[in-house]
């Protein structure tokens, strides 16, 4: 990668130039920062394919920069440049994400070894990821089916938020599919060779949601017959996805947020600190953030689940989606040996009338009852339940002449997020479930710098 891009991070005017003129000569191009908040502005606006940063500086130090740019951009490595006092915070930053560091006063080859091998990693990081979305195209999202414009939004959403191994919380009415999207995270992050382990918040009594998290020794109670390890033991490596986490007890919240917080866990009747290695997902059909400004859920452990928020749009908002699911369910549930029953023009459009409170969720039952009552290879409405029949309906949806585009839906709906917001494009990234770099870039390809304009 001779022709990659490396930002320099250093207080220090002389230090900046010498690893600027070293780098030069051997064909890079350098960018210069004067301290640490200049780097993450920089770093917000563009990705590089490497930082190196002093480790001590004034205001935001080395650190502080290598947390902005794993979350960022996490495929980018970052190299740590530390006086020999502080190698020790210099292996530190190597735990939390470091590449590599190098101790002042280092040698010109040591640091052109250091940076090519840093090179070499960050390419390969892009090599599979862009072989990751290729395969995601063809299979991984494809598990999330529609092609309305809000859940084409959501599976650009799923392929960038897989790669960034932090929390994610996602929120949606029961039945629209909450575990499937987890589930498609996981498989396509580099988690994806290590367990996913789902575990439903609201299904077991508290001391039972203790034991079977956490795990437990042997004899801490009657019937512990052996030593046994909990579900994010099991998981070790791999996500946790704690479904309708809203129910969880206080108590439990306690629990959770201090392995959330320690990235340890106790056994029941255990007293030695066990690591644990996991990616948390956690799902709810409640609005976590009024819960937790009355008081019924922790806001301490909301804002460490909700790093990054997923919405899940319900079937209503998606009625375009509803012929495409329909007929995915009748061919998955036809009688084995048959030829799945398609949908006619009308019975789609009876479909798409009904409100589905139950979500997808809801529209799979009925599928299944249509197959009960229809044994032709077309599904009339007849076949649909009494509720479904009803009248022909005054506004069945007629033919358009031109579609617009999926890009003209998003370009036309970011638009219109920004303008409520009033141009804030934190708030609006926030309301498009994607983040602040992705909002920007998604700007600059439609050309909306000036989205009053």
């Amino acid at each position: 990668m001779k022709t990659a891009t490396i930002l320099i991070v250093d207080d220090e005017p002389i230090a900046r130039d010498n690893l600027r003129h070293i780098l030069g000569k051997d064909g890079y191009t350098t960018l210069l920062a004067e301290n640490g908040q200049e780097a993450i502005d920089l770093l917000k606006e563009r990705e590089v394919d490497l930082v190196l940063t002093d480790l001590r500086m004034r205001g935001q130090d080395g650190m502080a920069v290598l947390s902005e740019s794993k979350k960022l951009w996490p495929s980018t490595e970052v190299v740590v440049i530390t006086g020999y006092a502080s190698v020790d915070t210099a292996v530190e930053a190597m735990r939390q994400g470091a590449y590599h560091y190098i101790a002042k006063p280092f040698k010109i080859d040591e640091l052109r070894v250091v940076v090519e091998k840093a090179l070499e990693k960050t390419s390969l990081h892009r090599e599979i990821f862009h072989l990751r979305e290729q395969i995601s195209a063809r299979s991984g999202t494809s598990k999330i089916i529609g092609q309305s414009p809000k859940i084409q939004v959501l599976r650009e959403t799923i392929l960038q938020v897989a790669q960034l191994d932090c929390n994610v919380l996602i929120q949606g009415e029961t039945g629209t599919g909450k575990e499937l999207v987890a589930r498609t995270i996981h498989e396509l992050s580099p988690r994806a060779g290590k367990r996913f382990v789902a575990f439903n918040c609201g299904a077991f009594t508290e001391d039972l949601v203790t034991s079977e998290l956490f795990g437990h020794e042997q004899g801490a109670f009657t019937g512990a017959g052996k030593t046994r390890k909990g579900l994010i033991e099991m998981a070790e490596g791999g996500t946790v996805f704690f479904d309708e986490v809203g129910d969880m007890s206080l108590s439990m919240q306690v629990k959770l947020l201090r392995m959330l917080q320690e990235r340890t866990l106790l056994r029941v009747g255990g007293t030695q600190e066990i690591p644990v290695d996991i990616r948390v997902l956690a799902a709810t059909n409640k609005d976590l953030k009024k819960e937790a400004e009355a008081g019924t859920f922790r806001a301490d452990l909301f804002y460490r689940l909700d790093v990054i928020a997923i919405t899940i749009p319900p079937l209503a908002e998606r009625r375009d989606d509803i012929p495409l699911l329909a007929n995915h369910f009748l061919a998955k549930h036809a009688r084995q040996g048959r030829i799945a029953p398609r949908l006619s023009e009308a019975a789609a459009q009876r479909l798409m009338q009904y409100e589905y409170p139950g979500n997808i969720r809801e529209l799979e039952n009925i599928v299944q009852r249509i197959l009960f009552h229809c044994d032709g290879d077309i599904v009339e409405p007849r076949h649909l339940e009494d509720d479904l029949q009803g009248p022909e309906p005054v506004a069945i949806r007629g033919r358009r002449e031109h579609w617009p585009s999926l890009d003209e839906h998003e370009k036309q709906y970011i638009l219109e997020v920004m303008d409520e917001v009033e141009g804030n494009k934190s708030a609006a990234a926030k309301i498009l479930g994607i983040d602040r770099v992705s909002l920007w870039r998604k700007i600059k390809r439609y050309g909306l710098e000036n989205p009053d304009a």
